[in-house]
């Protein structure tokens, strides 16, 4: 269920795929000159066309990247490092798009309508939400959605078009796209409440972090829920709104039908189930099929399921839903009775390519195990194996754990050693390799699932993955799967409810506590870090990989990410580093990412992961990059959000690059 992606530091003193082609053998020699009248390409979703993160551009090239340069920024002043009442904030947005206009929203609820082609503001929404310091969490918006009417006259007037998006005060709030006003025939005078029927939904307790997804004349839309504070944290339920009149259609909560006859009465006047799995990530849809995929988290409190009696039945899953009435049509589920806060924090990411799955329409769902399924769109089934093995078992008392857990053969698991031995130890110098052995020695480390333990666990790897709510971007011009991945081992140490009780603990890094109320059991949560502050498990602490779709083979993997800037000289390596964000793939062969705490934009090379080009950020841009042509003929854009996430200095900074113009003839 966490909602926040990577919250854990560095805590330091700190040869191609089958199908690929190089750039020149897609682009012919006069491409330049047939660039010059090209269509204008937007980013109308938050993962982009079909989720993929990918842009069908080819203006930047591999040959031209090292030219780019800053075209524009824009600030919001929307920011704050956590020192006074607002709390911290993280820019994790991904703008929208439209036309010759970009949307985003801020960490604080604003939304800013710019230029698309110079930065220059539009208009500014402000829903004045309450903001104040919440928790642990940082204050957090990662994208709206844009709504256009059908028909050609209706499109024209006020309201015809929309953004939609939701607050930290659990509103769905609906704005005309052109002036930024408020519509009045959505809800109450431009807003309904995400609170109707929700039990336990005190402020900032219960909100949405992602966008809606916008399916014909729909907005479905999930919330974040705390992780692991209490048993009865308010329903994840998923409901779809009229984007019209804001009207509830339809609700789907993450409980099986059998639990819910068990449990009708235990409700009193919730409409939902308390505890139940939610929806805090972004959700994807394929109108030509009348789906909606959703991606859910695990029950509370997380990491005790003893008493659960079947209510993650539908818990970390990727679940498909009825467009027109919310009912399942199939999920698949990737971790059986989740107790490690494995959710499924990732878009369901859509792709159609030939030789992969025989050609029938996918979808690839990745995870913090550094898992991807890769399932048929229309059914659910695997489009290759998957295999039920064997997992570590004897939890603690009164768990029930599940005997095995499903792997996917292809592409196989990515996140690698399976297993921490003391041979994988590492470190920043000898001793600190020696000290993370004898650390590594005091708790049970088994592999992926081992369950969490009153001696201690090591979960390898952390709650924030593997692959986090960055997401993979699919290449389909070269049958590419894209991922960077966080590789961090922490330990989870389960504590009885008396003796957590009496130790009074306070939360914060690098020891958490979390009270998990109305279960057996507190949890005490940490790094396993070495005594100089660097991971103990081995390099690269982040990476970047290319798979092919077709073989399941890795074709490339490298580290991502430098210690520079978390580290002192002589300690800057390139090991890589924790990151958040995700990727974004181009047709010209380009892959761009930030996500490090090194604060780059990089650009890398999709056939052989070579290092093209890096801009120095003005915070770490903790986003995932998007890429558009605003209008025919003109320039193409890579926009980046950079605004630090809780282990850098918080800022504002959205950031446009693109090739310097033409002279003038």
């Amino acid at each position: 269920m966490k909602h926040h992606g990577s919250g854990v530091v560095l805590g330091m003193a700190l040869a191609a795929a089958v199908g690929c082609h190089a750039a020149s053998d897609l682009e012919p020699a006069n491409t330049v000159a047939a660039r010059s009248t090209a269509d204008s390409r937007g980013w109308p979703h938050y993962g982009g066309e079909d989720a993929g993160q990918h842009a069908q551009l080819s203006d930047i090239t591999p040959e031209n990247v090292s030219q780019l340069e800053l075209a524009w920024s824009h600030h919001s002043g929307d920011f704050s490092d956590g020192s006074g009442d607002w709390g911290l904030t993280s820019l994790q947005v991904t703008p929208l798009v439209d036309g010759d206009t970009l949307y985003y929203c801020t960490p604080f609820g604003r939304v800013f309508a710019l230029n698309a082609e110079t930065g220059e503001e539009r208009w500014l929404f402000d829903p004045e939400v309450q903001n104040r310091r919440s928790g642990v969490y940082p204050a957090v918006c990662r994208g709206v959605a844009l709504w256009r009417a059908a028909e050609t006259a209706e499109a024209a007037q006020h309201c015809g078009v929309r953004i939609l998006y939701g607050t930290r005060d659990a509103e769905l709030i609906a704005l005309d796209a052109r002036s930024g006003e408020t519509c009045g025939d959505f809800g109450d005078r431009g807003r309904v409440s995400l609170k109707e029927d929700i039990s336990g939904a005190e402020p900032l307790v219960y909100y949405p972090t992602s966008p809606p997804w916008i399916q014909n004349d729909l907005a479905i839309i999930g919330a974040l829920v705390p992780d692991n504070e209490r048993k009865d944290v308010p329903s994840g339920v998923v409901r779809a709104f009229n984007i019209r009149s804001g009207r509830l259609e339809w609700a789907w909560e993450p409980v099986s039908e059998e639990y819910q006859q068990r449990h009708r009465d235990s409700r009193g006047r919730s409409r939902y189930h308390q505890g139940s799995p939610n929806v805090w990530a972004p959700i994807a849809g394929d109108p030509e099929r009348g789906l909606i995929y959703v991606p859910t988290g695990n029950p509370a409190p997380d990491l005790f399921g003893g008493e659960r009696d079947g209510i993650d039945a539908y818990g970390s899953s990727v679940v498909a839903l009825d467009e027109a009435s919310g009912t399942v049509r199939w999920h698949f589920q990737t971790v059986h009775h989740d107790v490690w806060d494995y959710d499924v924090a990732s878009q369901p990411t859509l792709f159609t390519i030939p030789g992969v799955g025989e050609g029938r329409a996918g979808l690839a769902q990745a995870t913090k195990m550094g898992h991807v399924f890769l399932l048929d769109r229309e059914t659910g089934e695997p489009l290759y194996p998957v295999e039920e093995r064997p997992v570590p078992q004897s939890g603690v008392p009164g768990e029930k754990l599940s005997p095995t857990q499903p792997f996917p053969t292809h592409p196989g698991p990515l996140h690698l050693p399976a297993k921490l031995g003391p041979e994988h130890m590492d470190g920043l110098v000898w001793l600190d390799k020696l000290a993370c052995r004898k650390e590594l020695a005091r708790y049970r480390s088994e592999g992926m699932f081992t369950p969490p333990s009153l001696e201690g666990s090591v979960l390898y790897p952390s709650t924030t993955g593997g692959i986090n709510w960055g997401g993979v971007s699919i290449d389909p011009q070269r049958g590419l799967l894209i991922v960077n991945q966080m590789h961090l081992a922490t330990v989870v140490q389960l504590i009885p409810r008396a003796q957590y009780d009496a130790l009074n603990p306070s939360a914060g890094y690098p020891l958490e506590h979390y009270a998990m109320r109305g279960s057996p059991y507190g949890v005490r949560r940490f790094p396993l870090f070495s005594p100089l502050g660097a991971p103990c498990n081995p390099r690269p602490w982040g990476s970047l990989m290319a798979v092919d779709l077709r073989s399941g083979d890795v074709v490339w993997t490298r580290p991502l990410g430098t210690t520079r800037g978390q580290a002192p000289w002589p300690f800057w390596f390139e090991a890589g580093s924790p990151n958040a964000g995700g990727p974004l793939s181009t047709s010209s062969g380009l892959i761009f990412i930030a996500a490090t705490t090194d604060a780059y934009l990089r650009a890398f090379s999709s056939s052989s992961g070579e290092l093209l080009w890096e801009y120095g950020l003005p915070y770490t841009g903790n986003a995932t990059p998007l890429s558009y042509r605003a209008r025919p003929g003109g320039r193409q854009f890579v926009v980046l959000a950079a605004g630090g996430h809780g282990w850098s200095e918080a800022g504002d900074a959205i950031l446009a690059f693109a090739l310097p113009e033409p002279p003038e003839r």
